[in-house]
Formats: structure tokens, sequence, C-alpha cells
């Protein structure tokens, strides 16, 4: 509560990955040893952390602020990356500049839309808990995580968050290579929101050894493992939504001509994250994530399609066809 008693406003922290992507279509992947040339190729800003905090930036409501908290290197990518968060609003005094280069993800889209993709973490490698020393983390936070910062630090993470009273939000996107039942259960012993798509539940189910019927029976089934509130996204399908006292309801995916869903995980993400921030009663803030989430889909790219507060208001209060 601030000095006039008035609410002070939530905070999206969002501890994550910053990159570079650079994109090059071709005819056809290339196979081991060979050459494939292109005819040009784009550069765009990436990686779930930077995605995610723009979401959360682009869908805010009045008053709800976004600090990223990442890392880059001495590069003239890292500082195009910084202007690109704070020309979205986003505050990056807390964004580490190091001695590794900008982490940097190499894609190679075929004819027929199929993909292979190179990340190299860069400076995402080095990126420590203790970047959140200055952060201001306060029960008012939300803190967002994802899996492409290590491990140990996003546990860590996770912890000094929950220290003060803070919420967390953990992403299992992408799933580590070596998930275990004991990896998982610490990180996610101090957050309360685990949000998944359908091969990520899948991953975590198999780490507890975990079977059942259906999406929603088997989101209930972690739910219950890992004692934390389950969302599982499911594209077209909608989302599902568990709850640790039990309620489980579904939101179904606004239809829309779909053109890129690129983004779309990060979209919903980050727009729940800054939902929370708004004190949003949960199925309002689902909803809210999973129509920004379709919205994503009607454009290019990742962040470049991401919709705006605005739109996403405009899109909830339109008439039913």
């Amino acid at each position: 509560m601030a000095a006039d008693g008035k609410e002070t406003p939530g905070k999206v922290l969002v501890f994550g990955s910053l990159n570079i992507d650079l994109v090059c279509r071709v005819e056809r992947i290339a196979r081991p040893g060979e050459t494939v040339l292109g005819p040009s190729y784009e550069q765009l800003f990436g990686g779930k952390g930077a995605n995610q905090a723009v979401a959360a930036a682009r869908s805010a409501a009045s008053g709800i602020s976004v600090r990223m908290i990442g890392a880059v290197g001495p590069d003239d990518f890292g500082t195009a990356i910084i202007a690109n968060l704070e020309a979205n609003g986003i505050d990056a005094g807390s964004i580490l500049r190091t001695q590794e280069p900008t982490g940097a993800a190499f894609i190679a889209i075929d004819s027929g839309g199929e993909n292979a993709i190179t990340v190299a973490s860069g400076a995402n490698r080095v990126l420590g808990a203790d970047a959140l020393v200055g952060a201001q983390l306060s029960e008012r936070t939300i803190l967002l995580l994802q899996m492409e910062s290590p491990l140990d630090e996003t546990i860590a993470a996770a912890r000094r968050a929950q220290e003060v009273g803070g919420r967390t939000i953990l992403n299992l996107a992408p799933v580590p290579a070596n998930l275990t039942a004991e990896s998982l259960r610490k990180l996610t012993e101090a957050i309360e929101w685990l949000i998944v798509n359908e091969l990520e539940l899948d991953a975590a189910a198999r780490a507890l050894d975990l079977k059942a019927g259906s999406i929603t029976d088997l989101a209930s089934t972690v739910g219950q493992a890992l004692d934390v509130n389950v969302i599982a996204t499911l594209g077209a399908n909608g989302v599902v939504t568990i709850t640790k006292d039990g309620e489980s309801f579904i939101e179904p995916a606004m239809s829309v001509a779909i053109e890129d869903t690129t983004g779309a995980g990060d979209t919903f993400c980050g727009v729940f994250a800054a939902s929370l921030a708004a004190k949003l009663e949960i199925h309002l803030a689902v909803r809210r994530a999973t129509t920004a989430a379709s919205l994503a889909c009607r454009r290019t790219g990742a962040q470049t399609a991401m919709p705006t507060f605005e739109e996403i208001t405009a899109a909830l209060n339109a008439p039913l066809p």
C-alpha cells in the first residue's frame, strides 16, 4: 500500500533469455555437409524471455510496469535488444552487459514451412538469480520464468520471489533434455502457476512417471503431484486450467484467420502475467491471455504479432457472431 492509501500498482518481472533471431528462407533444409543458398535473411528480436516481456508490456493496464531481467553481450546485437525492449515500454535497467556474445538463434525455414533451428545461448547462459538484486521484488511482483536460462538460477530466482511473498509463473519451455522428477519438483516448489503446452505437459508427466486418460486428467494429475496450479495451452482447442483447490475449466480459443502461430504461447504467458499483476480474477486472466494468443496468430512473427491492451479489450467486448 502506498503512503497515500492507494494500492501500489503491480509489477511484472521477466527473468529469462534475450536473443537475436537470424531467419533465412530456403528451398530445402541443408543436409549434413551441404550448403544451401537462400535469397536473403531477416534479423528479428527473440528469446522466450524477451517475447514474454513484450507481450506483457503491450497488454498491461495503466500503472502496471514490466521489467526485464536478462543478459546480453558487449556487441551491437545487445544494444539493439535493449533499445527494442525500451521502445516497447519495458524497463531494461536490470539487463546485464557481459563479455559473452549476445544470444542468437539461426533459423532456416524451407518452402513447406519446416524449420531447423540452432540456438547459441551466449550471454543467456551466464544469467544468475543475483541479477534480481535491486529489481524491487515485493509481494506485488509477478515473476515470469521460462527454461532458456540456467536451471539452477531459474530455481533460485523463484525462491527469491517466494521469500518476499511474490507470485511466480513458470513456463516449462523448452523442456530440458534431462528433466527428472527431482529437478521438476525443485522447479515448481516455489511457483504458483505452471504453464505448459500439450508436449510439455506430457514431458512433465513422463518425468514424474504419471499417466492419465484425457488432457484435463493429465493436467490435474501433474498439478496434484507438484502441488501447483496448471494451465495447459492446446492451440485451437483452447486452454485447460486446473487450480490447486480442484477447480477445472476450459477457455475456448478465439476463432481467427491463422497466419502464423509463432509466439502465441509466449503471448499467452506475458498477458497472463500482466493480468495477474492487475489483480484480475483467474477466469478473466485466462480469458484475456487466451484471446491475446489467438489474436497473435493473425500476423507473422512473434513480437511483431503481439496485440495491444486496446486490441485485446476490443476483441473481448466484440459481440458473438
